[in-house]
């Protein structure tokens, strides 16, 4: 038996494993990570941590597909701790105040993740939770109204690829799309929504085809819930501009997901990306690209070959500057690389 076999079927016999990787090895690094944030000074707010982009969305969007691969009864702790902040802080906000005064980018962040998680809480209901209805209240009082930012929110830009910089407010309006498609059909279908929404739609379409590639798929990603958001004519050129971008390995590149701005102090990246292939796995997926498709198969296999054996995660590393070798931030790249990984790798199950 060669060392490679004797590791691989090692592996896959360990508990909660999926022929070349684990899940449950997934979830604990996932969960580690969660733990440092948690206690991360530089994350407290009122109610518990901040959402962020890199390491409490994709938290919140892969572990419970992890909960049910690993049949696990309960939600972890950290994310009843992630939703439970969002709740606390969308109690204490009042939507006609928030609508008197310019928005900070942080309430515009906050106010899409908590319409977003809120909204897949209340999944399968035929109507919004008390809570779930605040959080939309919240998220169109801050939409902007005029200008060429209209439809949007404010949001973060410290130059920092690929979640904040001039072109983010599209990826965030982009994620709040999935958030009203997330809403039951009887919100959604009423007027004062549609108006929001089409404002909304009206936007993303306008914009779309100044962003890079990442933010372009957030929007077909938003699509598979929110149709209009991206009319069926323009989904179709879209998946075959990311089918030609991949690698002979399976994988794509960091780069294939831009154009980014230069960022001379960035590591070096060659090759296919953990980040890169994840997301568009999982997006591909979403967009109804069958699991079965030769392309989709080749990148299936380069995930399930790059995950870390120990520890479970798929390595990654920032695209903008180095950081200090175990500070938090060095992983925040990994820790979305391996949510999205996941969910590529789980697909619809």
């Amino acid at each position: 038996m060669t060392r490679r076999v004797a590791v691989l079927l090692t592996f896959t016999a360990l508990p909660g494993c999926a022929e070349d990787w684990s899940p449950r090895l997934a979830a604990q690094y996932l969960d580690s990570r969660q733990k440092e944030w948690f206690a991360w000074p530089r994350a407290k707010v009122l109610g518990g941590p901040c959402v962020s982009c890199h390491t409490g969305l994709t938290y919140l969007l892969v572990r419970p597909a992890l909960r049910r691969a690993l049949r696990e009864g309960q939600p972890t702790p950290y994310e009843k701790g992630l939703l439970d902040g969002l709740r606390a802080r969308v109690a204490k906000r009042d939507a006609q105040e928030l609508a008197k005064k310019p928005a900070s980018p942080g309430l515009g962040v906050e106010a899409v993740f908590s319409a977003l998680f809120l909204a897949l809480e209340d999944a399968g209901r035929a109507a919004l939770s008390m809570e779930a209805e605040q959080a939309f209240d919240q998220l169109w009082s801050l939409q902007v109204r005029d200008g060429k930012a209209k439809g949007s929110w404010p949001w973060f830009n410290y130059d920092l690829d690929p979640w904040e910089t001039p072109e983010s407010a599209f990826y965030g309006a982009a994620i709040a799309a999935l958030a009203a498609g997330s809403a039951p059909a009887e919100y959604r279908d009423r007027p004062e929504t549609r108006e929001r929404v089409n404002t909304l739609t009206e936007y993303l379409q306008r914009e779309q085809q100044t962003q890079p590639l990442h933010n372009r798929l957030t929007l077909l990603w938003a699509s598979s819930k929110l149709p209009g958001a991206l009319p069926e004519p323009l989904r179709r050129p879209l998946i075959d501009e990311v089918l030609r971008k991949q690698q002979a390995d399976g994988g794509w590149t960091a780069e294939s997901l831009g154009p980014w701005t230069p960022h001379p102090q960035a590591p070096s990246s060659t090759g296919s990306n953990a980040y890169a292939t994840g997301f568009l796995a999982f997006v591909l997926q979403e967009a109804g690209v069958a699991r079965s498709h030769p392309r989709l198969v080749a990148a299936v296999d380069w995930l399930q070959s790059h995950q870390d054996r120990q520890f479970g995660y798929w390595a990654a590393e920032s695209m903008n500057k180095r950081y200090e070798t175990d500070s938090m931030p060095v992983r925040f790249m990994q820790d979305a690389a391996t949510a999205f990984a996941t969910l590529g790798l789980l697909g619809t199950r």
